[in-house]
Formats: C-alpha cells, sequence, structure tokens
C-alpha cells in the first residue's frame, strides 16, 4: 500500500514538470514564432456568444438606470432652462423699458433748445382720481421754485400748467380739462383762437369762437401764441382733426387732438419765462440736461440752497395769470 502511494506521487511529481516544460516551450514558440495566434483568434471567436450572453444582465441594468436617469435630469434641466428664460425675457423687458426711458428723455433735452428760458425737469407721479378733472401731480413743488400758473411741456407739446402748489408736490390742469383755455394760432397762416378741453372727448380739444372765414383745415399745427405771457409762444399744442362750418350757425366747429402723450408721458418740464420771473431770481432752474442728473424722486432740492432767490421768485410769480375758466 506504501509502495503505490509512493509511486503515484513520483508520477505526479514528473506530469508536473512536464507540463511545466511544455507549458514554458510553448510560451517560448508563441512570444517567438506565434505559433498559437490563430488557434487564440479561432477560440476568441468562438467564445465570444458566452462572453454576450454573460453580459445581457449588466447591459440591461445600464439601460434601465440610463432611461430612468436621462428622464430625471430632462426634466431637471427643462426646469431650470425655464427659470433662466423666465429671467432673460425679465431683463430684456427691463432693458427695453431703460431704453424707451432714455429715448424720451434725449427727446425731452432736444425739445429744450427752443425755449428762450430755463427749466426744471419733473416726474408725473400720480393722476387725479376725479375723472371729470383732468390734472396730475408732479414730484416738484414749491421748495424747488414751482408757481401757480407755470408751464407744463413734455417733448411733444405743451401740457397743462400749474394750478396748485404744494411743498413738495404740484397738481397740473392739463389742456385737456374743459376748465383751461390755451391761446393758439395756426402755424401756417397765424389764424388765433382758443383751445378748450372737449366736454365731449376727453382726449381732444376745442377752438372757441372760430368764424367761418378764419382759414383752418383739417392737419393744420396749433402752436402756442404767447398770449397772455403764460405759455413759451410757438410751442406746439394740437393738430386739427376736423372742421365743420354749419352755415347756420356763426362759429365753425373745429377739433383738435394734443400732441403732447398726455396719457402715457412721465418725464415733464416746467418752464420759466421773462414774464412769469427773471431768470436772475431763479439760480436752481437749470438747464435740462444738468436737471436730469437729478434723481427725480429725491427730497432735496438744487433751490435748498437758495431760500430767498426762491421766495423772490415765487411772489414774482404769482403775478402770472392762470389761464382757467372759474365755474359758477
Amino acid at each position: 500500500m506504501d509502495k503505490t502511494l509512493f509511486i503515484k506521487g513520483v508520477a505526479l511529481e514528473y506530469r508536473a514538470l512536464t507540463f511545466i516544460f511544455l507549458s514554458v516551450c510553448i510560451m517560448f514558440a508563441d512570444a517567438r514564432f506565434g505559433y498559437l495566434e490563430r488557434i487564440r483568434y479561432g477560440l476568441g471567436f468562438a467564445t465570444t456568444p458566452v462572453y454576450w450572453v454573460a453580459d445581457i444582465p449588466t447591459r440591461v441594468s445600464f439601460w434601465i438606470d440610463d432611461v430612468f436617469v436621462s428622464r430625471t435630469d430632462l426634466l431637471e434641466e427643462n426646469d431650470n432652462l425655464r427659470a433662466d428664460l423666465l429671467i432673460a425675457q425679465r431683463e430684456l423687458q427691463l432693458l427695453e423699458s431703460l431704453v424707451s426711458e432714455n429715448n424720451r428723455l434725449l427727446a425731452l433735452n432736444e425739445a429744450t433748445q427752443g425755449i428762450n428760458g430755463a427749466v426744471l425737469a419733473a416726474e408725473i407721479i400720480n393722476i387725479s382720481p376725479d375723472p371729470y378733472s383732468k390734472r396730475v401731480l408732479l414730484n416738484k413743488g414749491a421748495r424747488d421754485g414751482v408757481f401757480i400758473g407755470q408751464a407744463l411741456l413734455d417733448a411733444n407739446g405743451l401740457m397743462g400748467q400749474v394750478d396748485e402748489v404744494l411743498p413738495y408736490t404740484a397738481w397740473v390742469l392739463l389742456i385737456t380739462d374743459s376748465h383751461h383755455v390755451t391761446p393758439v394760432e395756426v402755424n401756417r397762416n397765424g389764424e388765433r383762437a382758443l383751445a378748450r378741453g372737449s366736454r365731449t372727448t376727453a382726449t381732444e380739444l376745442e377752438l372757441e369762437f372760430v368764424t367761418q372765414t378764419q382759414d383752418m383745415r383739417a392737419g393744420d399745427r396749433l402752436v402756442s401764441s404767447g398770449m397772455g405771457q403764460v405759455y413759451p409762444k410757438n410751442y406746439p399744442v394740437a393738430e386739427i382733426i376736423s372742421v365743420y362750418a354749419d352755415p347756420g350757425q356763426d362759429f365753425a366747429t373745429v377739433r383738435a387732438r394734443p400732441l403732447a402723450q398726455l396719457e402715457s408721458t412721465r418725464h415733464v418740464m416746467l418752464v420759466y419765462n421773462n414774464a412769469s420771473v427773471q431768470l436772475s431770481d431763479l439760480p436752481a432752474a437749470l438747464p435740462l440736461d444738468t436737471a436730469l442728473e437729478v434723481p427725480l424722486d429725491t427730497e432735496t432740492s438744487p433751490l435748498d440752497a437758495a431760500p430767498e432767490a426762491v421766495e423772490s421768485a415765487t411772489v414774482a410769480a404769482e403775478e402770472a395769470p392762470l389761464v382757467r375758466e372759474t365755474v359758477e
């Protein structure tokens, strides 16, 4: 029994040495001459389906993960893009608003070139809640040198005149108010008339006491005549839209549309002229390009440094007439 085991052990050792020797020889021959390349290629091709089948569970698992993860990522990305779009749209709207405001300010500045006198930039901050009164509230008042009867303009035309002054604000009666009368003339031929706010249409003017012999046509431009020394002369007021002459009436019916953007404008200017106040009495009535650099909503007025001049100017301005009809 022991002899058999000894013989088997020796045989196993010889076998192991033989296999090791053969392996070394095969490895040397393969590395040196590449004899086993074709055999290895054939075995690899034959075992490829086995590897592919064995990899199916892993690939299915990855595919399922990709499907659900991709959908989640897409939903998240969609939400992020939607939020970015809203922010971009808001910034675009703000930019468009700033560009529009800048254009209005530039137009307002250019409109001052033909005005003889100083102007004060102001901003409309409120409108009258009374539907029968066409009034707006400015962010400038007595401390800024504003006075009753002072003319208000925008870049397109005449808007109205101040009829109530408070320390930091002032109410302006618009030219479309039925109680307001504006002396005007036709730019084409100098025909004069009085333009009153229409009693039937809130956005139009009616020319009073226009005889049928006066030469007025639709499309004529009406400018301020300077009568009464309240408004600056030759500033645009309105454009005639219709002329109706009834043979049975003494006066023609003439309707006009204001050129000023009464319903939409925000930046305006108050005019100082020699008829209402001397320029030497208003050191703080800055040119518009300087006044616009001051924040419109500030409570600090450029006239605070010259209270005596403001008082003098206000007293002188009280003599300026207010073109407004008093209703009994």
